[in-house]
């Protein structure tokens, strides 16, 4: 248990006479990125609050880097770096002091220059935030999550706003943190692609209850169902349902070459997982 750095279980939250969260259990290991998808309203921000230490909870056991929130202290939040998806800058100041400042209040911060380079803004280092693009702001917010070299990483939909340039650099960002300094992450996103590229494993929030969880290939192939192949041989048009497409293909080209013709593959996706399982709650 000791590996953990996140150890839910049995989670609930209600206003009023409404449950908002109904029994969430999930877990995290160090270094490990978790995804947390679901529609709006499903509990996706009641379940970070909670896990930041920011709202309490009506019942379950919560443990987050071996404390519980609702009693965590000074020390055990300067180990969290938390980006939300938005935050009441300080336009005066410039970047790289404003990221230095926010730097004393760490024990061992990173260095502002290699936050600028890691953030990708090196080159407004000096410029006011007022300044700043809405790209760059968006920057800006995660070299703040940074600041502290967070053992555990709370992202709520970093890369709104950012470039696909930006996007990649960032993605590259948090898969280095993970493997490298064996940083935590708990990502939020409406970006399925960006769910299955980053997340080591993905956990889907529907109705305040856990619908899912997994890895992405192991939730496509559970929940969405096999790939579609089409293709045609001597005039005649064939269709299959298989959960390797990949191998299925070479073998059929193994088998009849250059015969085959108007080739297609549908590949069963996360987001079709996903789709099912919000249609799935709703019926």
């Amino acid at each position: 248990m000791a590996d953990l750095a996140l150890d839910v279980t049995g989670l609930r939250m209600r206003y009023g006479t409404k449950d908002v969260l109904h029994d969430v259990t999930l877990r995290a290991a160090r270094g490990e990125v978790l995804a947390l998808l679901g529609p709006n309203g499903a509990g996706k921000t009641t379940t970070i609050e909670i896990l930041e230490g920011f709202r309490s909870r009506s019942a379950g056991r919560v443990s987050v880097l071996g404390t519980d929130p609702a009693h965590g202290d000074e020390r055990w939040r300067a180990r969290l770096g938390v980006v939300l998806q938005s935050w009441r800058d300080h336009g005066k100041w410039r970047v790289r002091e404003f990221l230095a400042y926010l730097g004393g209040y760490y024990p061992k911060p990173m260095d502002p220059d290699e936050l600028l380079a890691a953030a990708g803004l090196t080159d407004q280092a000096g410029q006011q935030i007022r300044r700043l693009s809405g790209g760059q702001r968006r920057r800006l917010d995660i070299a703040v999550g940074l600041v502290g070299r967070p053992e555990l990483l709370f992202l709520d939909e970093p890369t709104a706003g950012l470039d696909p340039q930006a996007r990649r650099e960032f993605h590259d960002l948090v898969q280095r943190l993970a493997a490298e300094q064996h940083t935590t992450v708990l990502l939020t996103t409406h970006d399925l692609d960006e769910a299955a590229r980053l997340a080591d494993r993905i956990l889907i929030l529907n109705g305040g209850r856990v619908v899912a969880d997994g890895t992405a290939a192991e939730l496509t192939q559970r929940i969405a169902g096999q790939d579609e192949v089409g293709w045609t041989v001597d005039g005649r048009r064939f269709t299959r349902s298989t959960p390797r497409s990949t191998e299925f293909v070479f073998d059929l080209f193994q088998r009849h070459g250059h015969a085959v013709t108007d080739l297609e593959v549908h590949r069963t996706s996360l987001e079709d997982a996903y789709l099912t399982l919000v249609r799935e709650a709703e019926s």
